[in-house]
């Protein structure tokens, strides 16, 4: 089968996708695409603060995909990312990554993201605030915790996402960040 790289650049361009990977992430790769990352990101002359902005939620969203498919003793075909960064209508830019968890994982991620998109600047910060203070045990995983609640802190609008249930009785995430 032959991909009709025409057609797919002209949908990225509509949809002013900056940078999409899709496929197994390792530590070196998530690197790279972050320097490839900075990289756009100088060229198009972003703000020093969108620039972090932007790169600390890439970084956020990768390593969490990376972790979880650790902790659940995956192989790398199972942990595949498709992680799509973009620029919306208003100039925005959009952080979108999306990767396969159990469903009862998903759930409670879908949960988790719906309370965060429903709080204001104000509760964010004082989630943050006591996200902070909770004692953590050596080697335990927080999981969907402060870096979530600094995504929605920092984000200029609401956090959203998806869950798409899959035939294997997994499901694939979906989460966007608007910065």
């Amino acid at each position: 089968m032959l991909i009709d790289l025409f057609a797919l650049q002209q949908t990225y361009n509509q949809q002013r996708i900056m940078l999409c990977f899709n496929g197994p992430l390792t530590k070196s790769l998530i690197e790279e695409i972050g320097h490839a990352l900075r990289n756009y990101m100088e060229r198009e002359h972003a703000t020093a603060s969108s620039s972090m902005d932007v790169f600390g939620a890439y970084i956020e969203m990768t390593q969490n995909i990376r972790h979880y498919a650790f902790r659940k003793g995956w192989a790398d075909s199972d942990a595949a990312a498709t992680i799509v960064i973009a620029r919306d209508p208003e100039g925005r830019y959009v952080v979108s990554a999306g990767n396969v968890v159990d469903c009862d994982d998903g759930a409670d991620l879908t949960e988790r993201v719906a309370a965060l998109a429903a709080l204001d600047k104000a509760a964010l910060k004082a989630q943050y605030k006591e996200q902070l203070r909770i004692p953590r045990e050596e080697g335990s995983c927080s999981g969907a915790g402060l870096g979530l609640i600094d995504l929605a802190r920092k984000a200029s609008e609401p956090l959203a996402c998806s869950l798409k249930t899959l035939d294997d009785g997994r499901a694939f995430f979906s989460i966007r960040v608007v910065m």
